[in-house]
């Protein structure tokens, strides 16, 4: 079966833009290794274990970016850069500096460590559903990003995808675009609206006025000398005898 956006059962695997919110603000109320941690996973959608391989060297703070490197390519070392928002790099800044994060591993967990602690943020933002997870804070961030019309080929990079096959499943997930196409069915535009032609209604051609009088001759048909009435006959021109008369 190949992989979508939903599994069996119809439900999205992925978060959604508040939803993501919801999961920062609870990130905030949680101490600085676990709030660094959760918004890293959350700005970046890396895998957890690429996440917890982080070390100080994995933050550049000149390029504004993340230096990632792919655990899913094992037969070769490949890198990958994903920009970091101001914030989260002051935040990871001062920590470093403040030696709370240490610079050899940034979060010095398990990978099922890392899984409990996002899960109990999801659960402190009351997301309890089967996508409130760290795979669905990766979809959230990819079907984000679609969303905000990031390139595809940019996003393939970002996850680190083999094949941007992969990549464009996400452009599945319904968008803000998608929903306000759908609202135009749901609130027609307001305003005047011009009345149906009723079906007993005359076409417009029959609306025109017909002039059904005849045509008007012409001035030389108007001279020509009219014809004679019925049984009468014109007097002839010519001398006539009549009883030794001559009549003119």
């Amino acid at each position: 079966m190949p992989w979508t956006v939903f599994n069996r059962h119809g439900q999205r695997k992925y978060l959604t833009a508040d939803e993501i919110d919801k999961f920062l603000i609870a990130a905030q109320k949680c101490d600085a290794c676990v709030r660094t941690f959760c918004w890293t996973v959350a700005a970046t959608g890396c895998r957890i274990s690429e996440a917890l391989s982080m070390g100080r060297n994995s933050i550049d703070f000149a390029g504004q970016q993340a230096i990632i490197l792919c655990l899913k390519k094992r037969d070769k070392r490949v890198f990958r850069a994903i920009p970091l928002p101001g914030a989260l790099l002051d935040s990871l800044g001062l920590l470093l500096q403040d030696e709370v994060l240490p610079e050899a591993r940034l979060w010095p967990w398990s990978r099922m460590t890392g899984y409990r602690r996002i899960c109990e943020v999801m659960r402190g933002a009351g997301l309890t559903e089967s996508y409130a997870s760290p795979k669905g804070l990766r979809h959230g961030f990819a079907v984000r990003a679609v969303q905000a019309n990031v390139p595809l080929s940019l996003v393939q990079r970002w996850l680190g995808h083999a094949d941007i096959k992969t990549t464009a499943i996400y452009t599945s997930a319904t968008g803000p675009e998608e929903r306000e196409f759908a609202a135009r069915l749901w609130d027609p535009p307001a305003g005047p609206r011009r009345p149906a032609m009723s079906a007993a209604r005359p076409p417009a051609a029959a609306l025109v006025a017909v002039d059904r009088r005849p045509p008007r001759r012409s001035s030389a048909s108007a001279r020509r000398t009219p014809r004679p009435r019925r049984g009468w006959t014109a007097p002839a021109r010519s001398t006539r005898k009549r009883n030794g008369l001559s009549i003119s």
